[in-house]
């Protein structure tokens, strides 16, 4: 599912474009949510952007008939820039390998780093690993421990199958796609667009100095409420993460 070495003179990471792959001198150095949402240029978007309609309802449509059957799953997020000699790595292999012994599939962003951890420990454990890869010009596609990969086009389709088909979320450390994603989840549950949608924070050194910020600051301005805080779990044990899954799908 990545690229492999080829030996061509010309090699460079794998591009895709949702189901097409690209290489060498075919690479576009835009991507497809670059093009709808820069507002520069001329004015042609008056008669491109219906057609684009089509393109994006496509997308939808192939995420819910793949994953529409998926059964209960939890997206895992984390930073595609995780050495495999990070103990967030292992960390993540041992969260995707449990996820799925408490019968949960795992859902990542089907990239390197972490998010390769959660699919190998998931994969290696029997279970269903799922990956969900956006169109960007610096990353190489899926990672080779996904069984089933959608690449898709717009980030706004992606993140609704991952909030759509999974029934909570964990979070390893990561930057910022990471935070983006937390962020929305967050949004979603404030806003109670999801309930019953239990995050934690798997990292105490890493996500601590952000909850503190939270609370000093937000909560301190009164930009946020208490409860807000209440939604996330911020821990380094595994066990505790996928604990709070379980009693979350229980309780639904």
């Amino acid at each position: 599912m990545s690229s492999g070495a080829s030996g061509r003179p010309d090699q460079q990471p794998d591009q895709y474009k949702g189901p097409v792959r690209l290489r060498g001198r075919s690479i576009d150095p835009s991507t497809t949510d670059q093009r709808l949402l820069d507002s520069r240029g001329p004015a042609d978007w008056v008669h491109t952007d219906p057609w684009r309609v089509l393109r994006i309802q496509a997308e939808f449509v192939e995420g819910f008939g793949q994953l529409s059957e998926l059964g209960a799953a939890v997206g895992v997020f984390g930073s595609a820039r995780t050495r495999p000699e990070d103990p967030a790595y292992a960390q993540g292999e041992e969260l995707g390998r449990k996820l799925v012994e408490a019968g949960f599939a795992v859902v990542t962003g089907g990239g390197p780093g972490a998010m390769e951890a959660a699919n190998k420990g998931a994969c290696e454990a029997g279970g269903t690993s799922v990956g969900l890869g956006i169109e960007l010009p610096f990353e190489a596609g899926l990672n080779d421990w996904v069984d089933i990969g959608i690449n898709f086009r717009y980030f706004f389709v992606r993140k609704t199958m991952f909030v759509k088909y999974s029934q909570g979320f964990v979070v390893l450390p990561g930057g910022l796609g990471t935070l983006d994603e937390l962020f929305e989840a967050l949004t979603l549950v404030q806003t109670r667009k999801v309930t019953r949608f239990p995050i934690a924070l798997l990292g105490v050194d890493h996500w601590g100095g952000l909850l503190d910020w939270m609370r000093g600051t937000l909560l301190g301005r009164g930009t946020i409420s208490a409860g807000d805080l209440d939604m996330m779990t911020l821990t380094d044990d595994v066990d505790e993460a996928v604990s709070l899954m379980v009693d979350a799908s229980r309780e639904g």
